[in-house]
Protein backbone atom coordinates (compact mmCIF):
# COMPACT_ATOMS: atom_id res chain seq x y z
CA UNK A 1 0.00 0.00 0.00
CA UNK A 2 1.60 2.82 -0.57
CA UNK A 3 0.96 5.11 2.72
CA UNK A 4 1.81 9.32 3.01
CA UNK A 5 3.21 9.73 6.75
CA UNK A 6 2.78 13.06 8.17
CA UNK A 7 4.28 14.31 11.31
CA UNK A 8 5.44 17.14 13.06
CA UNK A 9 8.70 19.23 11.28
CA UNK A 10 9.32 22.60 11.80
CA UNK A 11 6.33 22.91 14.76
CA UNK A 12 8.51 20.62 16.96
CA UNK A 13 10.95 16.86 16.67
CA UNK A 14 10.19 15.78 20.54
CA UNK A 15 8.69 12.33 19.57
CA UNK A 16 10.98 12.34 16.05
CA UNK A 17 11.90 8.20 17.72
CA UNK A 18 8.25 7.62 17.10
CA UNK A 19 8.21 8.27 13.83
CA UNK A 20 10.97 6.51 13.18
CA UNK A 21 9.82 2.82 14.58
CA UNK A 22 6.03 3.65 12.74
CA UNK A 23 7.70 4.35 9.87
CA UNK A 24 10.27 1.44 9.87
CA UNK A 25 7.50 -0.84 10.56
CA UNK A 26 5.79 0.10 8.41
CA UNK A 27 7.85 -0.34 5.68
CA UNK A 28 8.79 -3.89 7.10
CA UNK A 29 5.10 -4.57 6.67
CA UNK A 30 5.67 -4.01 3.07
CA UNK A 31 4.37 -0.77 2.14
CA UNK A 32 5.90 2.19 0.49
CA UNK A 33 6.26 5.38 2.06
CA UNK A 34 7.57 7.92 -0.29
CA UNK A 35 7.51 10.47 3.08
CA UNK A 36 9.78 8.22 4.93
CA UNK A 37 12.47 10.94 5.18
CA UNK A 38 10.31 13.06 7.32
CA UNK A 39 11.33 10.89 10.52
CA UNK A 40 14.91 10.73 9.68
CA UNK A 41 16.77 13.55 12.32
CA UNK A 42 18.31 15.43 9.39
CA UNK A 43 14.83 15.82 7.57
CA UNK A 44 15.23 19.66 8.68
CA UNK A 45 18.65 19.86 7.12
CA UNK A 46 17.55 18.26 3.74
CA UNK A 47 14.39 19.80 3.39
CA UNK A 48 15.75 23.47 3.73
CA UNK A 49 17.40 23.14 -0.51
CA UNK A 50 13.70 23.00 -1.41
CA UNK A 51 11.41 25.93 -1.88
CA UNK A 52 8.00 26.39 -0.20
CA UNK A 53 6.22 26.17 -3.32
CA UNK A 54 8.68 22.38 -4.27
CA UNK A 55 7.81 21.38 -1.28
CA UNK A 56 3.64 22.29 -1.44
CA UNK A 57 4.09 20.57 -4.90
CA UNK A 58 5.75 17.87 -4.03
CA UNK A 59 3.95 16.76 -0.99
CA UNK A 60 -0.01 17.26 -3.11
CA UNK A 61 1.06 14.90 -5.73
CA UNK A 62 2.20 12.26 -2.98
CA UNK A 63 -1.16 12.81 -1.29
CA UNK A 64 -3.09 12.53 -4.06
CA UNK A 65 -1.26 9.34 -5.22
CA UNK A 66 -1.35 7.68 -1.73
CA UNK A 67 -3.81 5.10 -1.07
CA UNK A 68 -4.19 6.17 2.74
CA UNK A 69 -2.66 9.00 5.11
CA UNK A 70 -1.34 8.29 8.33
CA UNK A 71 -1.03 11.43 10.51
CA UNK A 72 0.87 11.18 13.90
CA UNK A 73 -0.70 14.22 15.62
CA UNK A 74 1.20 14.34 18.97
CA UNK A 75 3.09 17.70 18.13
CA UNK A 76 0.66 20.62 17.12
CA UNK A 77 1.74 21.28 13.00
CA UNK A 78 0.12 23.45 10.46
CA UNK A 79 1.40 21.23 7.70
CA UNK A 80 0.22 18.02 9.17
CA UNK A 81 -3.75 19.29 9.71
CA UNK A 82 -3.79 20.74 6.09
CA UNK A 83 -2.21 17.44 5.30
CA UNK A 84 -5.07 16.08 6.50
CA UNK A 85 -7.42 18.34 5.02
CA UNK A 86 -6.49 17.85 2.21
CA UNK A 87 -6.61 13.94 2.20
CA UNK A 88 -9.89 13.84 3.63
CA UNK A 89 -10.78 16.21 0.84
CA UNK A 90 -9.23 13.85 -1.87
CA UNK A 91 -11.37 11.18 -0.64
CA UNK A 92 -8.36 9.62 1.19
CA UNK A 93 -8.92 7.56 4.71
CA UNK A 94 -6.94 9.04 7.55
CA UNK A 95 -5.66 7.84 10.78
CA UNK A 96 -4.49 10.49 13.08
CA UNK A 97 -2.97 8.83 16.28
CA UNK A 98 -1.19 10.58 19.13
CA UNK A 99 -0.17 9.88 22.60
CA UNK A 100 -2.69 9.44 24.88
CA UNK A 101 -1.32 12.39 27.33
CA UNK A 102 -1.41 14.63 24.12
CA UNK A 103 -4.02 17.50 23.49
CA UNK A 104 -4.80 17.64 19.63
CA UNK A 105 -6.71 20.43 17.61
CA UNK A 106 -10.46 19.65 18.28
CA UNK A 107 -10.54 20.65 14.43
CA UNK A 108 -9.07 17.06 14.21
CA UNK A 109 -10.59 14.97 17.03
CA UNK A 110 -14.18 16.79 16.34
CA UNK A 111 -14.46 16.03 12.87
CA UNK A 112 -17.15 12.86 11.77
CA UNK A 113 -15.71 12.36 8.41
CA UNK A 114 -16.15 8.52 8.11
CA UNK A 115 -13.20 8.50 6.43
CA UNK A 116 -11.23 10.05 9.70
CA UNK A 117 -10.32 8.04 12.34
CA UNK A 118 -8.16 9.36 15.72
CA UNK A 119 -6.68 7.10 18.43
CA UNK A 120 -4.79 7.72 20.84
CA UNK A 121 -2.09 5.38 22.35
CA UNK A 122 0.15 4.79 25.07
CA UNK A 123 3.42 2.95 24.05
CA UNK A 124 4.63 2.96 20.45
CA UNK A 125 4.08 -1.00 20.33
CA UNK A 126 0.41 0.26 20.58
CA UNK A 127 0.22 2.67 18.27
CA UNK A 128 1.73 0.28 15.45
CA UNK A 129 -0.88 -2.33 15.89
CA UNK A 130 -3.33 0.17 15.88
CA UNK A 131 -2.41 1.51 12.15
CA UNK A 132 -1.86 -2.18 11.05
CA UNK A 133 -4.94 -2.74 12.40
CA UNK A 134 -6.41 0.10 10.58
CA UNK A 135 -4.97 -0.94 7.56
CA UNK A 136 -6.37 -3.87 7.62
CA UNK A 137 -9.39 -2.93 7.08
CA UNK A 138 -9.46 -0.65 3.80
Amino acid sequence: MNIYFACSITGGREFESAYQEIVAALIADGHEIPTSHLAQTEVMENERVLTPRDVYERDVNWIKNCDVLIAEVSVLSHGVGYEIAFALGAGKPVLCIHQEDRRVSKMITGNSDPLLKVTAYSSIGESISQLRTFLSRL
